[in-house]
């Protein structure tokens, strides 16, 4: 599995490595989703009859301007917010009606996250972060996971340091390592790398493009940086709650220019 790959697979979309066996299968469907909630006296519409599929072993980056929906979106999708209308199925299973409890063991099963923000418990070591997920659901980490799981992010060597001792990408991958260990179907990722210097940033890009092409897994990433995006496979535009188009295979530029005109555009 090469790990610092610095954009685009150079394979064709039938070659993608898939782990489950169900070719063309879908990971996640969005049906007519729409997200309303109250600001003051007006409801505002997050999302507004949203519906999209994303496919196992892709990497879909999302895009819009500020206010569009794209967190909104990342959160229905995975289950971390139910949608007003509208349907959300992740790996088979609708999440319309599932209790919070059988929401929590599908997100444990199939959903791993990575954010922004690094969310590493401070007085933990690397490995013990990584490990954190597992005693969550109440099993045991094996270190040899473990270990392998920080291997895989370049830091089979940090394994007993504290966040406080790793830089920021490092604490990064820690992140990803920690999201990846429970091998997750679906990996979300809320601005992965806006916290980080455009080095650091290409490096756990690189990682998350590893793990679709050498895991067969599917990546949505919410983001502003064309560069980030142009990692993905495909890019959607969100604008006003709404799907505003999208991008296969395209370039910085090209995911610049379109957003350039997205913002452009008359309210």
């Amino acid at each position: 599995m090469t790990l610092w790959g610095t954009g685009r697979r150079g394979r064709q979309t039938d070659e993608r490595v898939r782990t489950d066996g169900q070719e063309g299968a879908d990971a996640v469907q969005l049906r007519s989703v729409s997200r309303h909630h109250r600001s003051g006296p007006e409801e505002v519409r997050a999302l507004d009859q949203v519906s999209l599929t994303f496919h196992r072993g892709t990497f879909t980056a999302v895009m819009g301007p500020s206010g569009s929906g794209k967190s909104t979106l990342l959160q229905c999708a995975a289950g971390l917010d139910r949608p007003t209308s509208g349907t959300v199925t992740v790996c088979g299973t609708e999440l319309t009606g599932l209790g919070e409890t059988r929401l929590t063991l599908l997100r444990r099963a199939h959903i791993g996250f990575v954010f922004q923000a690094f969310n590493l418990l401070p007085s933990l070591t690397a490995e013990q972060n990584v490990g954190l997920p597992l005693r969550l659901a109440g099993r045991r980490p094996s270190p040899a996971r473990v270990r392998e799981a920080l291997r895989q992010v370049g830091l089979a060597d940090r394994a007993r340091h504290r966040p406080a001792e790793l830089s920021g990408g490092q604490q990064q991958r820690v992140a990803l390592a920690r999201a990846l260990i429970t091998r997750p179907d679906v990996l979300f990722g809320d601005e992965p790398t806006g916290a980080l210097d455009s080095r650091t940033g290409r490096e756990v890009l690189g990682l998350l493009r590893a793990t679709v092409d050498g895991d067969g897994r599917t990546v949505v990433m919410v983001t502003h940086d064309p560069v980030a995006a142009a990692f993905a496979d495909r890019v959607v535009f969100l604008a006003d709650g709404r799907v505003s188009g999208e991008l296969t295979g395209a370039r910085a530029e090209d995911i610049a220019a379109r957003m350039t005109r997205l913002e452009a555009a008359p309210c």
